[in-house]
């Protein structure tokens, strides 16, 4: 078998690898994180932990993308020489080997092109995730639990760390809506491309009679909400319920009235929080929840109001946008972009990093021709 054509797949490489850099632009990272070092070493930095917390976390993102381009390239200069040394010497366990250090560059080449189309407003926020059951029953709430685990998985493939802050369990099994944030920059740019309505088709579980079954799942991402987004709301406009927490939980979580409900008024937005210990920490989780709520309901009417500008009805490839099937074939399918795998565990499982990358690029593409 013929192996790669190196002159041409380093070529591509360095020419990716440049477009990278010229995004990422290492020498202005590097300004940047030596004026964070500074403040990082200043003995005061801890005596405001909200403003030292994005300082330290600020500036272990910017040191990261730099370490990232600057190794790639590293590794893009070695696997030249190694190809230039086999080609020499005939040899060909050498040859062999670029070909395999090639496969795995190419590969995250390709992962760092995805993460320089994030340029979206808040894209390098932390991400909220809510997930619903909808039509289908119990078959619906148990997906929406499939859902959640397959998120919490992917999260935990890449050491992102995560909060649950509410779960409302189903009658019978499954979920009927969970909420959880993802505690990673550009978590919020990497899964809004998994907003939308998700189809399952399977043999239910829960059917005597061994039927097929359709159900649906809802996913929403909001951005995390930071402190210079100046989001006010009254008082007046809050109704807060408290109540007893329900499904798993310690002693604390089970018998005392520490859930929080709390309901906005104005625009009839209802959010709570019940896996914390105190009815404090959840009215401040739920608070939280709100405000990303309502930075995004105020992102969609600045859209909205552009897209009527120019003549565009608004955009609705939010809505069903991946189909699971587990009957009579197994497949899982983005009904944007094609892409599909037949492994349905492993998506499951969280392997959804294709799904994920398919759907930015898609974004990417649509965004563009419509301007």
């Amino acid at each position: 078998m013929a192996g790669p054509d190196f002159a041409v797949a380093l070529a591509d490489l360095d020419k990716a690898l440049s477009s990278i850099e010229a995004v990422i632009d290492p020498d202005r990272k590097r300004v940047e994180i030596a004026e964070l070092e500074q403040q990082v070493a200043a003995p005061d930095l801890w005596d405001k932990p909200d403003h030292a917390q994005r300082v330290t976390s600020r500036l272990s993102v910017l040191q990261g993308e730099v370490d990232k381009v600057v190794g790639l390239r590293s590794q893009l200069d070695d696997l030249a020489v190694l190809v230039e040394l086999g080609q020499e010497e005939g040899d060909e366990a050498s040859l062999a080997e670029a070909a395999d250090a090639l496969g795995s560059l190419q590969k995250a080449v390709e992962a760092l092109e995805v993460r320089t189309l994030l340029s979206g407003e808040y894209d390098e926020r932390e991400a909220l995730i809510t997930i619903r059951s909808e039509a289908g029953g119990i078959d619906a709430a148990d997906f929406a639990s499939m859902l959640l685990r397959m998120y919490l998985r992917w999260a935990e493939r890449h050491r992102f760390p995560t909060e649950v802050y509410d779960t409302s369990y189903a009658e019978e099994a499954g979920i009927k809506s969970a909420t959880f944030q993802v505690k990673s920059p550009f978590a919020y740019g990497t899964l809004s491309a998994e907003q939308g309505t998700h189809r399952l088709v399977r043999i239910s579980p829960f059917d005597n009679q061994g039927r097929r079954q359709t159900s649906f799942a809802g996913v929403e991402v909001l951005p995390v909400t930071e402190a210079t987004d100046h989001i006010d709301i009254p008082e007046s406009d809050l109704r807060i319920d408290v109540f007893r927490s329900s499904g798993p939980g310690g002693q604390s979580v089970n018998t005392t009235d520490s859930a929080v409900r709390i309901t906005h008024l104005p625009t009839g937005i209802v959010v709570s929080c019940q896996n914390e210990k105190s009815q404090l920490q959840n009215k401040a989780a739920a608070l939280r929840v709100l405000q990303s709520r309502l930075l995004e309901r105020a992102r969609q009417d600045r859209e909205a109001q552009l897209n009527a500008l120019k003549g565009d009805g608004g955009n609705s490839w939010g809505s069903q946008m991946r189909s699971y099937v587990l009957h009579p074939y197994q497949m899982v399918k983005d009904l944007r972009t094609e892409y599909e795998v037949s492994s349905p565990d492993a998506v499951f499982d969280g392997d959804i990093d294709g799904f994920i990358e398919s759907g930015i690029r898609w974004r990417r593409t649509r965004e563009a021709s419509s301007r």
